[in-house]
């Protein structure tokens, strides 16, 4: 039994399982036009894996026969696939939402001219990494100069709307450089808005997320011999109170290959959903998943640390971070 199992027991919250599918996260490759270095996919420009038509296809159907509100994609770059805005415009057209997972630095590419455009005519939710608001950090974290270009492609979608109008939401994603929780959402959340404002930015909301310990990240904590600490810092803060609202009890994700994962997390570290014959979208099963025990380890430390972490950012209020600290 990991150490994230032994505290759900502790805490008699365990096994962990699913209770609806509300979301459908698309995972469309591994290829990306950044190489940063808290990535958990480690995707980059040399990464290859990429959906293939027909399963995109597949994705699409099952959005046609099931009780799914919103479709999630995410990569890589998700918008280098060729057949993204196919599934962004299929989706809407199923009265489906969209949020779309985004570096910013890929919307600046010559071969996405009339992105942002797309986007704004289709409402897709924009949900934008920005690891900080300082020059220094982004680009330590993302490569020299990728701070400038993500503020080049926050000015863009400003001016098409996004950020300033409610039905066009520009959501940015923080998470930190090093190992440690997130500071609390609202006050870095105001620390952003006004050092963004200041180089003519806006935007709607600021999502912190906590790096979990696989992919790059979990290099550089092997590299820098921070890998035990940094679990043990996280049980250590552990909140109970974060796991019944964890992402995967409302969502499954569906890898590049078609296979099945209870989070992106588990994509990454190639754990398929628990059930191996509903482990294929091909055999996607609505009621069966919704049921389904979720796959843990200890990676699960980082969405049910602190104030919790998810891909829509921290779970329970602020306080509890501290009570759990």
């Amino acid at each position: 039994m990991n150490r994230f199992d032994l505290l759900l027991k502790d805490a008699h919250l365990g096994p962990l399982r699913a209770e609806n599918i509300d979301t459908l996260q698309v995972n469309l490759g591994t290829k990306c036009n950044q190489n940063c270095t808290h990535c958990h996919q480690t995707a980059g420009p040399d990464r290859t894996e990429s959906m293939s038509s027909d399963t995109v296809d597949l994705v699409l159907s099952i959005l046609d026969a099931q009780h799914i509100a919103t479709l999630d994609i995410t990569g890589g770059a998700p918008e280098l696939h060729p057949d993204f805005r196919r599934l962004v415009a299929g989706a809407r057209d199923r009265g489906i939402n969209v949020a779309y997972r985004c570096n910013l630095t890929a919307l600046l590419l010559p071969d996405q001219s009339g992105l942002g455009e797309f986007l704004r005519s289709n409402r897709a939710a924009i949900m934008a990494s920005l690891p900080c608001y300082t020059s220094e950090n982004v680009d330590a974290v993302r490569g020299d100069g990728v701070f400038d270009s993500s503020v080049k492609a926050l000015r863009l979608l400003n001016e098409l709307g996004y950020g300033v109008f409610p039905a066009l939401r520009l959501d940015l994603v923080y998470n930190p450089r090093s190992a440690t929780l997130p500071s609390p959402a609202a006050s870095l959340e105001e620390d952003y808005r006004q050092e963004l404002w200041r180089l003519g930015v806006s935007f709607n909301r600021l999502i912190t997320m906590t790096n979990s310990p696989i992919g790059r990240f979990a290099s550089f904590l092997r590299a820098t011999g921070q890998l035990g600490a940094y679990t043990d810092y996280l049980a250590d803060r552990f909140s109970p109170e974060t796991v019944p609202l964890v992402m995967c009890r409302q969502a499954v994700s569906v890898g590049w290959d078609g296979r099945l994962y209870d989070c992106d997390f588990n994509l990454a570290l190639t754990r398929r959903v628990s059930c191996s014959v509903l482990g294929l979208l091909s055999r996607f099963n609505y009621d069966a998943l919704r049921g389904r025990q979720i796959v843990t380890g200890d990676h699960c430390l980082a969405c049910t640390a602190g104030a919790g972490s998810s891909c829509g950012g921290a779970l329970v209020p602020e306080s509890v971070e501290s009570i759990a600290a």
